[in-house]
């Protein structure tokens, strides 16, 4: 049992390191898409297919959360689960809109509605942690796994497979949303303002993996 579930373990974490990685790479193909584009070597369907090829990208590594969720939600912190109230499902709305490109008025109106309806749902989602959560607290799991039910013979394990899979259920809805969300706010920009948000998005994320390896580091150091 500890083997299997460090197992799991290794598999989150290498799954998270192999997701990290690919920031990288795709960063620097999105800001050589980025300059080709501003010197008009790249048409608006050259983009569009390095969009989807970041958005593919981005549902295998989602595919894969919810493969590791649906074997063991527990392995999923912190490496692949992200508190809501912290990242949210977007990435940094508040970007400045030079950072992607100059928007017309249409598309602020289209972003700013998206927006709020995103926040509305995120408030849903956060609210159905709290009660999962909750019930963690509440209902003593570790208690009614031991229960031996002399009847039938096993353990008492149903409390704890179905707090898990509501969990499960949970995350693949995020991810689920996060996904819609991001194909939605392509859909509203064009293809070279969707390269330059993909990268600036990138670049944010991986400013703050540097800076959570840094506070670990000083962390362990003290």
């Amino acid at each position: 049992m500890a083997s299997s579930s460090s197992d799991r373990k290794n598999k989150n974490k290498n799954l998270y390191n192999s997701w990290m990685n690919n920031q990288q790479e795709e960063l620097k193909e999105l800001q050589n898409g980025i300059v080709h584009a501003r010197k008009n070597e790249l048409s608006d369907e050259e983009l569009n297919e390095l969009l989807r090829k970041m958005v593919n990208n981005f549902q295998e590594y989602s595919n894969g959360r919810s493969r590791l969720a649906r074997v063991g939600i527990t392995v999923l912190r912190p490496y692949l689960v992200h508190p809501f109230g912290k990242f949210g499902l977007v990435d940094r709305w508040d970007m400045k809109i030079g950072d992607f490109g100059q928007l017309s008025g249409k598309q602020i109106t289209m972003i700013d509605k998206l927006q709020r309806q995103i926040i509305l749902e995120e408030r849903q989602f956060s609210s159905r942690l709290a009660s999962l959560q909750e019930d963690v607290v509440d209902q003593p799991f570790a208690m009614a796994a031991r229960i031996y039910d002399a009847e039938r013979g096993e353990n008492e394990i149903e409390p704890l497979n179905k707090h898990g899979e509501d969990m499960s259920n949970l995350l693949e809805e995020v991810d689920e949303l996060r996904m819609k969300t991001l194909k939605e706010i392509l859909g509203i920009l064009t293809p070279i303002q969707g390269v330059e948000y993909l990268a600036a998005a990138k670049r944010i994320r991986l400013c703050l993996q540097q800076w959570g390896k840094k506070r670990e580091q000083e962390h362990n150091s003290n």
